[in-house]
């Protein structure tokens, strides 16, 4: 990624910080789920259907953990932050 809070430091420290991951995820996880709808949804066995399922899920997870980390785990520690000053 060409973000500053991509391009540095590990995994965990750059989730929910990046708006463009976010919203690449978002639009990689509806485009999964709307060819998937359209296009597999009558045949959920085949190999395609499979693989987007799992992308879909894959993009879903992580979006997941973006948005837990922005909204819930770094506001908690920034205010047990200011606490402790």
């Amino acid at each position: 990624m060409a973000c500053h809070d991509c391009s540095q430091g590990w995994f965990w420290k750059k989730l929910g910080r990046c708006k463009r991951c976010m919203d690449q995820l978002t639009s990689l996880s509806v485009v999964c789920w709307v060819v998937w709808y359209f296009w597999f949804r009558d045949t959920p066995s085949s190999t395609g259907s499979i693989a987007l399922l799992i992308a879909g899920f894959a993009c879903n997870a992580l979006l997941f953990l973006h948005l837990w980390m922005k909204f819930v785990v770094l506001p908690f520690k920034k205010r047990q932050g200011d606490k402790r000053d």
